[in-house]
């Protein structure tokens, strides 16, 4: 019984060695485009944290900075 294992395995070990290393790049190859996914995904939202922060920043400049400047803002109807 032995030996008809160690036969077999000794004159298809080659095809198992080159399955394996198929069946490895594979997986590396899948894996890898799922970090690529994700990393697209994590820019995405940092680009729109970003525009959100430089919307609030852009809001808070043209804010009024007294109580006097947002009383003539309102009577001017700019507000």
């Amino acid at each position: 019984m032995w030996g008809l294992i160690t036969g077999w395995f000794s004159s298809n070990a080659i095809k198992l060695i080159g399955w394996g290393a198929a069946a490895l790049s594979v997986t590396a190859i899948l894996l890898g485009a799922r970090q690529t996914g994700r990393t697209a995904e994590r820019y995405d939202q940092l680009k729109k944290i970003v525009e959100i922060k430089d919307a609030q920043l852009r809001a808070t400049m043209d804010a009024p900075r007294t109580r006097a400047d947002l009383v003539k803002r309102l009577r001017d109807g700019k507000f």
